[in-house]
């Protein structure tokens, strides 16, 4: 370094170089230095410093985006600094974490540790806006617990009755195959893989059977119109119809305890009534007792009272009103 009249040349980290200067000039440059100095010692306290250089905070946008790549262990890592430097949103991040641990696509979901997460946030947080959401997801998940737990043992029971079929002798094979493959109907049903596609009703023998991919699924005693030979062919003749036809809408409020609505008349009784020059008559439907009568219980099929519709119990048209889809087909057969 020269001293005198000659330059003075100072390239550094500042990006710039001092000449010899005097007045205004020099502290200005001095400003700019001390500036720089305080705006980097400033940036390196507010990111921390660590041993390997500068850390940044975690974000709860890069635990979602690791959560969105589907990388959970990494998200879950994430949301667990999150704690660390976010205490005041810790409810926000027991739930998310309690999202991953339970998330379907997960194959490492964790159902016990996302109900630890949930049920965390419920006691530590009571005020929180997750709490509610939290509680449900407790129940929830307490369910699919339940329903996994239950499909299992089925599967379990299942496998050992194929196990006992093969050294059955052949008088009994056909009973145990139809008693496994009705428990493996059950089983699809509750892992919703089945639905009911169609109900068939055979008015000689009193009796209504749900159908899945063609196979029985179950069976019902019912009770008919008070005329119950014959198709329906006028309004009042307390026959039941018989034809194709579909399940079209459900009703709540019936005064028979709940109700399916059969699509009668269809373009074969339109015709039909068009040809005598009768009304057709409506409102047919599966139905429960009328309101008042639950007492009468399995006893009301023993004869036929209704007006043309097909009557079952109360409970079988809970069952009924759960199981069968609108859009059903239906057929009633003579």
């Amino acid at each position: 370094m020269v001293f005198g009249n000659n330059r003075i040349a100072l390239p550094g980290i500042f990006g710039f170089s001092l000449t010899r200067l005097t007045g205004k000039e020099k502290k200005c440059k001095k400003f700019q230095v001390i500036f720089f100095l305080c705006a980097l010692s400033l940036s390196i306290l507010l990111s921390g410093c660590a041993p390997g250089g500068l850390q940044t905070r975690p974000t709860f946008e890069e635990a979602n985006n690791l959560f969105s790549q589907g990388n959970y262990k990494a998200s879950l890592g994430a949301y667990e600094q999150l704690i660390k430097y976010y205490p005041d949103s810790k409810d926000r991040v027991l739930f998310e974490m309690g999202i991953i641990y339970s998330y379907p696509n997960n194959i490492q979901k964790d159902y016990q540790k996302s109900l630890e997460c949930f049920s965390k946030l419920v006691q530590d947080h009571p005020g929180s806006s997750y709490r509610r959401d939290s509680e449900m997801m407790i129940f929830n998940i307490n369910n699919v617990v339940l329903k996994d737990r239950m499909i299992a043992e089925q599967q379990e029971l299942i496998t050992s009755l194929r196990q006992e079929i093969r050294i059955r002798d052949d008088g009994k094979l056909g009973l145990m195959e139809k008693f496994v493959l009705t428990r493996q109907i059950a089983v699809d049903f509750a892992v919703g893989k089945r639905s009911i596609d169609k109900i068939l009703v055979e008015k000689k023998e009193r009796r209504l059977t749900l159908f899945s991919k063609g196979d029985e699924i179950k069976t019902y005693k019912i009770a008919l119109g008070g005329n119950p030979n014959g198709p329906k062919e006028r309004q009042g003749d307390h026959k039941t119809p018989e034809g194709y036809y579909i399940i079209d809408s459900k009703n709540r409020n019936s005064r028979y305890h709940l109700a399916l609505h059969i699509s009668y008349p269809n373009e074969n009784d339109r015709k039909r009534s068009a040809r005598q020059g009768v009304p057709l008559g409506g409102d047919i439907m599966i139905h429960g007792l009328k309101n008042g009568f639950s007492w009468v219980d399995e006893s009301h099929a023993d004869i036929d009272w209704t007006q043309g519709c097909i009557a079952v119990t109360n409970g079988e048209i809970e069952e009924l009103f759960k199981l069968v889809p609108l859009g059903t087909p239906i057929e009633i057969r003579p």
